[in-house]
């Protein structure tokens, strides 16, 4: 019997719509995808890591980078406002929160760019959907795909760069989400793995066998996901269990960690997607204390993982940026907490970046209904990773306009 030739487009395309965009693993650390639809394969050369970091919930900008020198701050804030000589001032303007050490050193030492006003047009107040904003990089669109996802379209169209995305959460984001790319997905590394019954391990290892038989494309191309997924599962882990390292990662581990331990085992990741998750950062009620700890948590994590990339001889050449999927409104409420609002800062932290202040920083006394106008689209800051860091040329494909990069970079990225 002749062999049929490989899978087509159109019928790859016809087993997307049909559901099989990813594979889903079971296990007590929660959901997993397969990292390849393409066989094993050699990763064209690049050594460029993007990490991003979602800090769910609506972070408070004000206080996290906090306007001391501005008194309409105190105004505003006569119970949450934070006095200069309870923060870490770091210039004649701005302070950080006392517990944000980690940031102070990242930005001290000339590493960190502070982005203001990061916002955009007609902006939603549902978590649910700014976030979605954010993550397909397409406000007010219905875009299905997400904006790393479509990066990874974009720089590798045939979907050959095995492991381009990975997502560490107990589900998918909508942010590596793509066409022409599976992202691996995971959150405990040490319970990835499939789930199944004993009685099925001989029937699921003899598909894995059979996949790349070339004698039924479609069937070939699902056995050849889940075979990945079992190469996959087996790497994750041998990756997690081989990781030492002796810096401290903070009181609470949310997944850089993680991603510190896949770099240190030379993963073929170009993009890392990793949120701190449970909408932490909705702080409506009795926002001080619990801010400050969130910060804490979330500034050592990061400083520390920078410093693990610098053990690992990988500083030049990762980069990692955090957001939240708007900031809160000027005034504090009655509950001693802040309401969902619309611009924030962002961060773009690394040692290639040349640190400092980005975007205009907003009024706070010229408001629209008691929220921040934005000064800068979000899209922006997505334009200076993709062409300024990533290289890619495209930012007008990837998120159907160009956008100007906001120049951040110590030297030519």
């Amino acid at each position: 019997m002749a062999k049929r030739s490989k899978l087509t487009a159109d019928e790859r395309d016809t087993l997307i719509k049909s559901g099989y965009d990813s594979i889903v693993l079971e296990g007590a650390g929660g959901i997993a995808s397969s990292p390849v639809w393409s066989k094993l394969t050699k990763q064209d050369p690049s050594d460029r890591i993007l990490v991003i970091v979602e800090l769910s919930g609506g972070n408070d900008g004000l206080n996290t980078v906090i306007p001391f020198a501005d008194d309409a701050y105190y105004r505003s804030r006569p119970n949450l406002g934070i006095r200069e000589d309870k923060a870490i001032r770091i210039d004649d303007h701005f302070a950080f929160q006392n517990s944000m050490t980690g940031f102070e050193r990242l930005y001290k030492d000339g590493q960190m760019a502070i982005v203001h006003g990061v916002g955009y047009d007609q902006p939603s107040f549902s978590h649910f959907s700014s976030m979605a904003y954010w993550q397909t990089g397409a406000p007010n669109s219905g875009e299905v795909y997400g904006w790393l996802g479509r990066m990874a379209d974009a720089i590798d169209p045939a979907g050959h760069r095995q492991n381009f995305l990975v997502n560490i959460d107990d589900h998918q984001s909508i942010a590596v989400k793509a066409m022409h790319h599976v992202p691996l997905v995971f959150d405990d590394p040490e319970k990835f793995s499939r789930r199944m019954f004993h009685a099925e391990a001989k029937a699921i290892a003899a598909g894995d066998a059979k996949s790349g038989v070339d004698q039924n494309p479609p069937l070939d191309y699902l056995l050849d996901i889940a075979a990945s997924a079992s190469r996959s599962e087996r790497l994750v882990r041998e990756a997690w269990d081989s990781y030492e390292t002796p810096v401290d990662y903070g009181l609470v581990n949310w997944g850089l960690e993680r991603v510190a331990a896949l770099i240190a085992a030379d993963f073929p990741t170009n993009v890392y997607y990793v949120p701190y998750r449970n909408n932490a950062f909705d702080t409506h009620v009795h926002q001080g204390n619990l801010h400050t700890r969130l910060w804490s948590y979330t500034s050592d994590h990061i400083a520390a993982f920078l410093r693990d990339m610098d053990r690992l001889g990988r500083g030049d050449d990762v980069l990692l940026m955090a957001f939240s999927e708007f900031g809160r409104r000027v005034a504090e409420n009655t509950s001693l907490g802040t309401d969902h609002g619309t611009a924030g800062p962002a961060f773009i932290i690394g040692k290639p970046i040349h640190g400092g202040h980005y975007g205009g920083v907003p009024s706070l006394t010229d408001l629209d209904e008691g929220n921040l106008k934005y000064t800068t689209d979000f899209r922006r800051v997505y334009a200076t990773l993709i062409r300024g860091w990533m290289g890619h040329d495209a930012v007008g494909t990837i998120l159907s306009k160009d956008f100007e990069p906001l120049p951040v970079f110590r030297r030519s990225a």
